[in-house]
């Protein structure tokens, strides 16, 4: 699952961060509020942590600027601002939670999953292709009625695979998107798309990750599973 996080304390940001990485999201981060709308416009984001005391643009008025492009993603405010006033205000421009700080890391975990369950979050982490169909809160995949469950590593490889629907995904480019590492982890790769394809034909006769020499991988639908 995709996560920005918004804010310009460094040392904060960097806790956040490396936190949300070892629990298995991407985060990318922004330190200031005109960086953060940029990111907002480039990618699709399943929740945006924003702090309201930025630079440049601040939090409350990043909001506001989502909100009026339609963007209905997620928002959990993080901010050292207690005040009821704060509260209400925030919430009022459309944050969907407000944590103050200090906070727990464990309650930062917490508030997120709690609004990735809600509606129309949980709607929007399912991705699709053709009668696949792959859901980020249970972590499962579907073919038709058939459903299997997945990994940590696995998951995040569909999900890439799934975004990049026929069209080639490298091995360089699927290590660091799920290890950190396009040199040292592409042999890992081939093995965890053995398990992949081996889930895939327990729920469908149909093949869907196809080899392409020299470069990779490719998510495209055949009607018959070849060895």
């Amino acid at each position: 699952m995709n996560v920005l996080l918004i804010e310009d304390e460094i040392k904060v940001a960097s806790f956040i961060s490396q936190g949300l990485e070892e629990e298995g999201y991407a985060v990318q981060t922004a330190y200031n509020g005109a960086e953060g709308l940029q990111l907002l416009k480039g990618d699709a984001f399943d929740i945006v942590l924003l702090d309201l005391m930025l630079p440049a643009i601040d939090g409350l008025e990043v909001l506001k600027t989502m909100r009026g492009w339609g963007m209905t993603t997620p928002v959990l405010i993080i901010t050292a601002k207690s005040s009821k006033e704060d509260v209400v205000r925030g919430l009022d421009t459309g944050s969907d939670d407000y944590l103050t700080k200090p906070f727990s890391f464990e309650e930062l975990l917490a508030r997120i999953r709690a609004l990735l369950r809600r509606k129309p979050g949980r709607e929007a982490l399912a991705l699709r292709y053709k009668d696949m169909t792959l859901d980020a809160f249970n972590r499962t995949l579907a073919i038709g009625a058939k459903k299997a469950e997945l990994t940590e590593k696995e998951f995040m490889i569909m999900e890439l695979m799934l975004k990049n629907s026929e069209r080639p995904v490298s091995r360089p480019e699927v290590a660091e998107c799920v290890w950190r590492d396009s040199t040292d982890s592409t042999n890992i790769v081939d093995v965890y798309i053995n398990f992949l394809r081996k889930k895939i034909e327990s729920i469908s006769k149909k093949k869907y990750i196809n080899t392409v020499r020299g470069t990779g991988y490719i998510l495209k639908e055949e009607d018959e599973k070849t060895n």
